[in-house]
């Protein structure tokens, strides 16, 4: 086992120190975004002992570390754990299939364009299915609404709107009553411009004077967009798409093609191991409408809830349909309480109370809130037992294939 330091992203929709709250750390950056763990070259997690990143460390003995069945399939961690914490609204995106991702990567290598530059959509060559697990209560957008609701709301609202605009009112309602109806309409909010942005303010502007239009949460919560990206062409895309409030223990599961957007709150989110994220609005980074409408997948789709599947009474396992990576999670809250670690390959576990005990095969070691540990595969298999008399909650992911 090797205990890791973790490195704070500080994008501009993160908390002022929410993460470093949780986890008992110097608030040394702030904005505090993303805590990343993992071995993506991007932001690799580093041994403690010797600062060596975690992604140079697995290549010294893939096999070895990942364990075969992991290092064969997919030749690195397969996995990236992060600490999300937002304050603003995340952009509205959605990501790439693996088969695009592979194919896409490889166009804009050969087209000489640097990995880090600004206008570059695949900073790698793999797909980002991903999950969230809530802490606090949070609140994010995610899949496309029955057009038939936008329809309804869209009516709701015409009324209290001004008369100019009642025909680029009409021309959504066309289009989502025509054929194809969610990718023409997402489109067109993407792509007409500036009476799409007028629209959003006047949208805005009406719900926030009209009481009975407030007690609408989709309508209330465009005006909390708005606020921060004013007639952004996002505001609107957020009456296209499922409202979700995750109440904390409770996690949604995000497959290619979703489009999605974090809005606030504190949570944990593991995802197959990549950065290839396509934009279409609330962000100030790279936008690419005609690659992110190429890889969208314009179906209604109910709120992805992902539901565990209980182990104990203090312990229960998040299994998305994507064999890369899940989610253990243990909140005992007596001492001694111990539990079987359901791993699969190498393994990053995160402690955010309380202190445990984590044994394998080759040894033990303690770890309490804030500390995070690496565990090879050869290691395996690993138990973590509650200590003291705090109660504890600790993070345990790793692939679902050994």
């Amino acid at each position: 086992m090797f205990e890791l330091k973790n490195a704070i992203r500080d994008y501009h929709w993160g908390s002022a120190s929410q993460i470093s709250d949780l986890l008992d750390l110097p608030a040394d950056t702030t904005p505090q975004a993303e805590m990343w763990l993992g071995a993506h070259p991007g932001c690799p997690s580093r041994i403690s002992t010797d600062g060596t990143a975690l992604n140079d460390f697995i290549a010294q003995n893939p096999e070895h570390i990942l364990g075969a069945g992991v290092a064969q399939r997919y030749g690195r961690l397969p996995y990236l754990f992060k600490v999300l914490s937002a304050t603003s609204p995340l952009s509205i995106q959605t990501h790439p299939t693996l088969q695009q991702a592979k194919e896409r990567f490889a166009q804009e290598t050969a087209s000489g364009k640097a990995l880090d530059a600004a206008d570059r959509n695949y900073r790698d060559d793999n797909h980002k299915p991903e999950m969230l697990f809530a802490l606090t209560d949070f609140v994010a957008l995610s899949g496309f609404r029955q057009p038939a609701q936008i329809v309804e709301d869209l009516q709701v609202l015409e009324p209290h709107l001004p008369e100019q605009s009642h025909r680029v009112v009409g021309e959504l309602v066309a289009l989502l009553q025509g054929s194809d109806p969610l990718a023409s309409t997402f489109k067109h909010v993407l792509t007409a411009g500036e009476e799409i942005s007028q629209l959003a303010q006047q949208i805005s502007h009406a719900v926030s004077a009209s009481t009975e239009l407030q007690r609408n949460v989709q309508f209330a919560e465009l005006v909390s967009i708005n606020k921060v990206y004013p007639g952004d062409p996002g505001v609107l895309v957020a009456l296209l798409l499922n409202l979700v409030f995750l109440e904390p223990g409770q996690a949604i599961s995000l497959g290619a093609g979703n489009v999605h957007a974090y809005l606030r709150g504190l949570g944990i989110e593991v995802m197959a191991n990549s950065d290839n994220v396509l934009r279409g609005g609330l962000t100030s980074k790279h936008i690419d409408v005609p690659e992110l409408l190429d890889v969208t997948i314009a179906q209604p789709s109910p709120a992805p809830i992902l539901e565990p599947v209980a182990l104990d009474t203090h312990d229960r396992l998040y299994k998305p349909d994507f064999e890369e990576f899940q989610l253990q999670v243990l909140d005992p809250t007596e001492p001694g309480l111990a539990a079987d670690l359901q791993l699969h390959g190498a393994a990053v576990v995160l402690c955010t109370a309380g202190e445990f005990m984590v044994a394998t095969r080759e040894g033990e070691r303690s770890i309490s809130r804030g500390q995070s540990l690496f565990i090879t595969a050869a290691e395996l298999p690993a138990t973590a037992t509650l200590q003291g008399t705090v109660p504890g909650q600790l993070f345990a992911t790793s692939a679902q294939i050994d």
